[in-house]
């Protein structure tokens, strides 16, 4: 069974499961509205690198690693950055999300310093 996932803040998934769904954040910062997509990756070392882009400087343990069956959502594996992503274009059911997660803090958030020849 193939899983997805996604990078939550914390706050806003515990709200969505208050208020019983669904979840409509894209992104740091950004709705499924304003995106038209919510962003996912494939794997979790494809996550620890979204982690370093994107979420470097957002303390770990404001964020939770959603992991989602994607039967049953219109999910679209798109080409961003060099890499396959896949991008959910409905809102998200609470009953998708299979497991939540801590993020990975120790490689998630160390400053990543490429090699010079």
């Amino acid at each position: 069974m193939r899983e997805i996932f996604h990078i939550a803040d914390r706050a806003t998934w515990d709200s969505v499961q208050a208020q019983g769904g669904p979840y409509t954040m894209s992104t740091r910062d950004r709705t499924l509205a304003d995106e038209g997509f919510i962003h996912c990756t494939a794997t979790e070392s494809q996550t620890t690198g979204v982690l370093h882009r994107f979420y470097n400087d957002v303390p770990p343990d404001s964020l939770v690693l959603l992991v989602i069956a994607p039967d049953h959502l219109d999910v679209r594996d798109e080409e961003a950055d060099g890499d396959t992503f896949p991008h959910i274009y409905d809102p998200l059911p609470l009953t998708a999300v299979t497991e939540v997660r801590p993020i990975p803090t120790v490689s998630a958030h160390t400053t990543h310093h490429p090699q010079t020849p």
